[in-house]
């Protein structure tokens, strides 16, 4: 894991923050409706200690192991801790309980892991359903028009909660691909709530990175995934 560098932590958080306060005016919101999640794949514990003491709303973790490493030297004190990243079945067991959200899960039958061992622990975990909203074929995530299955799944399944929808859009250039695809997950999103679910709460859509998460919240999404923009580009 590399040395912390002498990006100025603080000030990039408060850059993050002004355009994340004037994309959810424009959406109609107030600034502190918007989760700002750090992403700190490869970041060394004083910068994630210097993102937690600069406000961020929590912390998001893509790798497994870096997360119980990160998690046991106590780097995470202070902020909830997000899950990410994709999710290996034989990863489960060592992050359910660990982490206070997994923003990851893109099937039925993770989900139905992830009870087990929340069961197993005498715990409810959150989760949100992600969604393969651009149908890549590399990616994991539900397709959009199987979301209302996994919900209908979830609601037979004990020791887990679904807090809402995560999506990561195919990288583009073009804002206004992105946009759409921005725009479809919102649509999926209002469409959901609209139903009711046992253990399901339509609360959060997260979506938007470091180079799209103004384009997000102004489509409706309420968490943010932010990496670069407040650690600078990882080496």
């Amino acid at each position: 894991m590399r040395k912390a560098s002498n990006v100025n932590i603080g000030d990039n958080i408060n850059i993050v923050r002004s355009a994340i306060a004037e994309a959810a005016f424009a959406s109609g919101r107030a600034a502190d409706s918007i989760l700002l999640v750090a992403a700190s794949k490869t970041q060394p514990f004083d910068l994630i200690r210097s993102a937690i003491d600069a406000g961020v709303d929590a912390v998001g973790e893509n790798r497994v192991q870096e997360m119980i490493e990160k998690h046991s030297q106590g780097a995470y004190l202070g902020a909830p801790l997000h899950f990410i990243g994709h999710l290996q079945s034989n990863k489960v067991a060592r992050i359910v309980g660990l982490c206070d959200l997994i923003e990851s899960v893109g099937s039925v039958s993770l989900l139905e892991l992830i009870g087990r061992h929340a069961v197993a622990k005498g715990i409810t975990q959150n989760v949100l359903i992600e969604v393969n909203i651009g149908r890549e074929p590399q990616k994991s995530g539900i397709l959009p028009e199987h979301t209302s299955d996994i919900l209908d799944a979830a609601a037979q399944i004990n020791g887990i909660n679904v807090l809402g929808l995560m999506a990561i859009p195919p990288i583009n250039d073009e804002n206004e691909k992105i946009c759409y695809y921005f725009d479809k997950m919102f649509q999926l999103f209002v469409d959901i709530r609209g139903k009711k679910y046992d253990n399901v709460s339509m609360n959060f859509l997260s979506m938007g990175m470091s180079d799209s998460y103004a384009d997000a919240i102004r489509a409706g999404a309420n968490i943010v995934r932010v990496g670069s923009a407040i650690f600078g580009e990882r080496k």
